[in-house]
């Protein structure tokens, strides 16, 4: 599953923009919500590819969603994301990019409260049966409401939420200055529409897409890892922590309902042996189980057996 994020900001600042030059999609329709798929380029793949003679290779991607407007209701069609990138207006004059982020923190708010209020008087309604379950869920809904009066994010709530819930307020946010001092997103998606060799030329810094995935990796705390035989060879990405059972489940889940063992090696010692044969001869590919701990830079075989 790819990683997802929602573009938010105040009107003008310049999110459709930001979404152009991130997914090179055209100019968008306005009023509708914009989804598009944003590849994170990663010269590792590349060198990896190259090794086992990939007839395919395909990079990680980001999911980005790009709503019009702002409100609850709005605001709602993002909280399955897994981040926010915030776009601050430093193009106009007219506003400062810290005060457009508190305005969108306290927007993102007022969109939990909604949510929660809905729900309450919904799980409310049901505890009047003498269900224990929603009337316990409806006492904590309502400590949850009385943090959000009090103008506090969930993200540092100190109950334990609803499952439901889906909250806007616990998701890390990527500032993206906009203008002076930050991105010149109206260049950034002009050069998305040449080829990336003449973009590349006329830039004077890294790209949006590699400034934001940079960021969106510190914020989420990612690794990425390959998989690769001269079918395809692919990135994807994985929180920090997560195990190789995690990473065999992303890439399909017959490979995790099957999962027996997992080779692992290195993408730079792979690389420098220019084999997996010659990384196992040297003793630089390992077997590891479940529990392991993907690092970032890992390339993956998984074992598995086939579901019946």
């Amino acid at each position: 599953m790819a990683l997802e994020v929602g573009i938010v900001g105040l009107p003008n600042a310049g999110k459709t923009t930001l979404f152009r030059a991130l997914t090179r999609a055209g100019p968008a329709v306005s009023g509708k919500e914009h989804v598009g798929m944003a590849p994170i380029a990663d010269e590792r793949l590349e060198a990896v590819a190259r090794v086992v003679g990939a007839r395919k290779v395909t990079p990680a991607a980001i999911r980005v969603v790009d709503v019009p407007g702002a409100g609850a209701q709005l605001l709602g069609n993002l909280r399955q994301v897994d981040a926010f990138i915030v776009v601050l207006d430093a193009w106009s004059g007219t506003r400062e990019g810290r005060d457009d982020l508190v305005t969108v923190g306290l927007e993102l708010l007022l969109a939990d409260r909604d949510h929660v209020e809905r729900r309450l008087e919904r799980v409310g309604k049901e505890a009047k049966s003498g269900d224990p379950a929603p009337r316990a869920e409806a006492a904590e809904l309502e400590r949850v409401l009385a943090h959000l009066d009090a103008e506090r994010p969930l993200s540092d709530y100190e109950g334990e939420l609803p499952a439901a819930l889906e909250p806007l307020t616990t998701k890390p946010l990527v500032p993206v200055l906009n203008g002076a001092g930050g991105i010149d997103l109206k260049l950034e998606a002009e050069l998305a529409e040449l080829p990336e060799e003449e973009a590349a030329a006329f830039r004077e810094r890294e790209s949006a897409l590699a400034e934001v995935t940079r960021s969106l990796f510190a914020a989420l705390d990612l690794v990425s890892f390959f998989a690769a035989s001269e079918k395809e060879t692919r990135a994807w990405t994985l929180p920090r922590g997560q195990t190789a059972l995690d990473a065999a489940a992303t890439i399909h889940t017959d490979l995790a309902r099957g999962f027996i063992r997992c080779e692992v090696i290195r993408w730079d010692d792979l690389v420098e042996c220019g084999s997996h044969a010659e990384a196992a001869r040297r003793g630089l590919q390992r077997l590891e189980g479940k529990g392991y701990a993907v690092e970032d830079g890992d390339v993956l075989n998984v074992r598995f057996s086939p579901p019946r």
